[in-house]
């Protein structure tokens, strides 16, 4: 049974469909703890009314990156993780912590990596003029919302969206691609090659 942590920073709506499809469809793992780097995380309290542990290492409690993110692991690793899953968690990580993670932390990003990274996507896409947009999963490197990508969704611009509208329909795929990518992942049906990602039974990692 693999064991998965996730971190989030507000509500968790991902997490939320984590734990729900995890639970719903039997896969071989737990959600052994949600973690939070504030107290008033929503994600936290709706954990726990599911019987998850849960906790928060209060990012303001550090004058240091470097000392956050080792309180940090030693809150993650008192779950002995196989994956750890970050889930609308709006710190950066150092490069030390996430190699501490490396090729087992997960991150999803609503666009269609590499394009748009950081902060205001839907924004950036609509003042390019995009027609498509979308969400990623990928594993997580050093380099912000970089890293090889486990599975896309692709979401069409219409006429008249403005971020909210946008917003909305792409986290609805997020909700979709994450809970897969995640299941994936925990069945062992992941493998890396040169950098890229692929399904070992050819599954499509493409939602559009």
């Amino acid at each position: 049974m693999k064991r998965i942590v996730i971190l989030v920073s507000g509500r968790g709506s991902n997490m939320q469909a984590i734990v729900s499809r995890c639970r719903s469809e039997g896969w071989p793992a737990d959600v052994a703890a949600v973690l939070a780097d504030r107290g008033s995380a929503a994600g936290l309290a709706w954990a726990a009314e599911q019987g998850i542990a849960t906790a928060a290492v209060e990012f303001k409690a550090y004058g240091r990156r470097e000392d956050f993110d080792a309180a940090l692991a030693e809150a993650i690793d008192a779950h002995a993780p196989d994956l750890v899953v970050l889930a609308g968690f709006m710190r950066i990580l150092g490069a030390e912590f996430v190699r501490r993670y490396e090729g087992r932390m997960l991150n999803i990003h609503p666009s269609l990596l590499p394009a748009f990274p950081g902060l205001h996507t839907h924004r950036r896409a609509l003042e390019a003029g995009c027609k498509a947009v979308g969400a990623t999963v990928h594993l997580v490197t050093p380099e912000l919302d970089h890293g090889p990508i486990v599975m896309q969704s692709v979401v069409p611009v219409r006429a008249g969206d403005d971020e909210a509208a946008l917003a909305a329909r792409v986290l609805a795929t997020e909700h979709m691609i994450y809970p897969l990518s995640v299941r994936w992942f925990v069945e062992g049906e992941l493998e890396v090659e040169g950098g890229l990602v692929r399904h070992r039974r050819g599954a499509s990692q493409l939602l559009a």
